[in-house]
């Protein structure tokens, strides 16, 4: 690769390849390069170093001052290189730019390796990663960056680290929310709603103020659910569409405990949709998914183990994980967020998954996925983030999928029910159930069974002082986090 510049010295400019600027502190926000796009002019002077091309050999670290301290600058990251006469980045799509927080945590340090290879969004897809850490974990940040280089990915074009979430978020496309304070021993479900909220809340501002109009945001620390929704409530200017909460783990899960029961590769297991909230009220939906095809109570003829068993081996495999191990589940949870991204950007190949419900010809793969409610056809309530299963073309949008059926146990467990009969009941609910509907308005009925939906509404009551809705108040039901999540 040929280097743009021809001298070994450094120089404060307001373009660079290494930014030390912050709102907060000039030495927690470093970025590095290796770009033919010139960085945007920032407020703050920055550092900038090169190399000429006939005095390349081993990378020598040049010292930088700041206003805090000294920081270092590190072999490429100091080196502008014409990436653009390269013959193999000529077919590459545009540079798509990537921000974590949490970036120096365990499920980031197998997430970020992953987008940087090009699995997660494709072999022709630069990526530019932001990473967003805290004053504690500025060095682990520099650590992270570290690795990145020596790992030598040609897809990954420019990381920047920093504390400032408005800075980092700057321009961002897709926002991965991982970061998020564990639930100590003793902390109440309400003090982490509010300690948690406060951070989303602060982060939904800086997407507003500093993110793409058109960002997708991935929640992933907890709670999820109801961290989404503050993160979206504080950032009016995004699509609310546009902000979802990962349930996909549990999902994953669900697929893993249906194939071991059925005795097939979990490659067989499709259609599996997670209800609700990621805690131990959601409900894996056994009644839609399929294996090899077929509807898994056709496979899997113990019924009994499907209404008792499956549900609760889900919601534990966490905690039984943490039993194994000792320590949570930080690989399979940056899979599962993998998994999440290339739902919404991969189309699904053709004959790939037929649909169970009354249209049988959509070829579209559902997935469940924690989205906002408004506007959804199963009558939950609306305004809260609720995992409901959806159908993506690839272009980075979904639909919920409205050709789903319903039997008297799944309708017991999901929700309050606010749709027609002959919505749920296609068939499957019993004549006591239909006997029951008959005469009532045909949207005033209700089924009151939704541990979720409740659960949902207590908790966006709890942090309504962080929604703008006016002061929390807490009623929250009986505990139910999930084991391993504590």
């Amino acid at each position: 690769m040929a280097v743009a510049e021809l001298s070994t010295s450094c120089t404060k400019t307001h373009s660079s390849q290494l930014s030390l600027s912050s709102s907060y502190s000039s030495r927690f926000s470093h970025h590095f390069r290796r770009s033919f796009r010139p960085l945007p002019t920032t407020r703050n002077p920055t550092i900038s170093c090169s190399v000429a091309s006939d005095q390349v050999q081993t990378p020598i670290p040049v010292q930088a001052q700041d206003l805090k301290g000294k920081s270092e600058c590190y072999g490429v990251f100091c080196l502008t290189y014409d990436l653009q006469a390269e013959e193999e980045t000529k077919s590459w799509k545009k540079l798509i730019n990537i921000a974590v927080s949490g970036a120096a945590g365990m499920i980031s340090n197998h997430l970020l390796f992953k987008i940087a290879s090009g699995e997660v969004f494709g072999p022709n897809q630069p990526v530019a990663l932001k990473l967003l850490g805290s004053e504690r974990s500025i060095q682990a940040l520099e650590g992270v960056a570290m690795e990145l280089e020596d790992s030598l990915f040609p897809l990954l074009r420019e990381v920047s680290i920093g504390i400032n979430p408005y800075e980092v978020f700057q321009d961002a496309e897709w926002v991965l929310l991982i970061g998020a304070k564990p639930r100590g021993p003793g902390m109440e479900r309400a003090d982490l709603l509010d300690i948690n909220g406060q951070i989303f809340a602060e982060q939904g501002k800086a997407l507003n103020a500093s993110a793409s109009p058109n960002v997708k945001v991935i929640v992933v620390g907890n709670p999820c659910n109801t961290n989404a929704l503050i993160c979206m409530k504080n950032a009016p200017n995004i699509p609310a569409k546009n902000f979802h909460a990962l349930t996909r783990l549990d999902e994953n899960r669900a697929k893993c405990q249906l194939a071991l029961k059925a005795g097939v590769f979990y490659d067989q297991v499709s259609n599996m949709t997670i209800w609700g909230n990621h805690s131990t009220t959601q409900v894996p939906d056994f009644l839609n998914a399929r294996i090899k095809g077929l509807p898994v109570k056709e496979v899997i003829k113990d019924h009994k183990w499907l209404e008792e068993e499956f549900t609760e081996k889900v919601q534990k495999r966490g905690g039984v994980l943490i039993k194994k191990w000792g320590r949570s589940s930080a690989a399979s949870t940056a899979v599962s967020i993998v998994d999440a991204i290339r739902s919404l950007i991969t189309p699904t190949p053709e004959g790939d998954w037929f649909s169970s419900g009354v249209n049988n010809l959509l070829k579209l793969v559902v997935y469940s996925r924690s989205v906002y409610t408004n506007g959804n056809p199963y009558g939950i309530a609306e305004d809260i983030v609720f995992s409901m299963p959806c159908r993506s073309k690839g272009d980075g949008d979904y639909e919920l999928v409205k050709d789903v059926i319903f039997d008297d146990y799944l309708l017991k467990r999901i929700k309050k029910v606010y749709m027609p009969v002959s919505f749920w009941c296609k068939g499957d609910c019993s004549s006591e159930i239909r006997e029951g509907f008959q005469g009532l308005p045909q949207l005033n009925f209700g089924l009151d069974m939704s541990f979720s939906e409740a659960e949902l509404l207590a908790e966006k009551r709890c942090v309504a002082h962080l929604t703008g809705e006016g002061i929390g108040f807490c009623d929250l039901p009986e505990d139910t986090m999930l084991p391993g999540e504590m």
